[in-house]
């Protein structure tokens, strides 16, 4: 039997989460019915798995047997700090640079949670508060607190939070097309890959389970045969605003999965270089997760290559005399 004190690493936790970290390798079928056979205590009484647990609660864990594991390869994780943009007692906001996964699993070792562990051997918490695709370069949050995970979290799922993007995409967009409201729908692919597509059909087949999406478009630049766009994000769904600009006729600059190959495989092998995809999370706006939170906003600055990317089609739009 264990008894365990929460501290301020777990305060805030569901109960059935804090059991599945603490009892890694049980199936968590088995942790839920020990929750439901009242053998999982807090302050020596019965709790529900959706128990938020306090600092200072004593959880007793009943004798639980693991299953023979085969000694698994340890992969070798480095170390490795990010641009920072702004950090303090509750939260940490870098600069996440594209290529770069935010955590390891489906094929990737590691990403950026491990390697800020890594680096940071004696932070107590750091847990990311959202996600980015591995191709999207800019601001990602990271809690150093369960307390301000929680609060950050409610905020992004209560859409109470403002995320805006950077995208580049081929074509004159139609200054007028300022809202695309377009339902989403995830499905596995023959590929075995996770695709998304749009769904405008009510007599598709899926129609009822997509779920409403929003974009709010803005043209920052034109740029001849390409426009810079300011993508704010309504709802926050898988591959949202690559599968929306797509979907338009404007596929994202270099997006690998809903873009031109053609178009993003003369740009990677032209002068430019340009391999990436163009859409950078700019800008992130939320309140501070301390008491009495003051509302931020923060900003990321383009990308290196992605600021020469743009100097480069402005250059080209002056030597064939277009206006700037």
């Amino acid at each position: 039997m264990r008894r365990l004190v929460i501290d301020e690493a777990s305060a805030g936790q569901r109960l059935d989460n804090f059991l599945l970290r603490e009892l890694k390798g049980v199936p968590k079928t088995h942790v839920y019915r020990v929750i439901r056979a009242g053998e999982v205590r807090v302050n020596k009484g019965r709790a529900q798995a959706d128990t938020r647990l306090e600092m200072g609660d004593e959880v007793r864990i009943p004798p639980v047997r693991l299953p023979e594991r085969v000694e698994a390869k340890v992969e070798f994780v480095p170390p490795r700090e990010f641009p920072v943009i702004f950090e303090d007692d509750y939260l940490l906001a870098i600069n996440k640079p594209a290529g770069v996964a935010v955590h390891g699993g489906s094929g990737v070792s590691f990403g950026v949670i491990e390697q800020l562990r890594q680096a940071r051997p004696t932070a107590k918490f750091l847990e990311l508060v959202h996600r980015l695709d591995k191709e999207t370069s800019g601001l990602l949050l990271i809690a150093k607190k369960r307390g301000a995970l929680v609060a950050l979290q409610d905020q992004f799922r209560e859409r109470e939070t403002g995320k805006t993007y950077a995208a580049l995409v081929s074509g004159e967009w139609a200054a007028n097309k300022k809202v695309i409201d377009v339902p989403l729908l995830k499905f596995i692919g023959s590929d075995g890959e996770r695709w998304v597509r749009a769904v405008t059909d009510p007599n598709d087949a899926h129609a009822d389970q997509a779920k409403r999406s929003i974009s709010l478009v803005r043209v920052a630049e034109r740029l001849g045969e390409h426009s810079l766009l300011d993508v704010t994000i309504k709802t926050g769904r898988t591959h949202q605003i690559r599968v929306h600009l797509a979907h338009e006729g404007h596929a994202i600059v270099g997006d690998p999965k809903y873009g031109d190959f053609e178009a993003n495989r003369a740009l990677a092998r032209g002068p430019l270089r340009f391999d990436r995809m163009f859409l950078h999370a700019k800008r992130l706006r939320f309140v501070h997760p301390s008491e009495g939170g003051k509302e931020m906003e923060l900003l990321a600055p383009l990308p290196a290559e992605c600021q020469q990317l743009i100097q480069a089609l402005q250059n080209q739009g002056k030597a064939q005399g277009r206006p700037s």
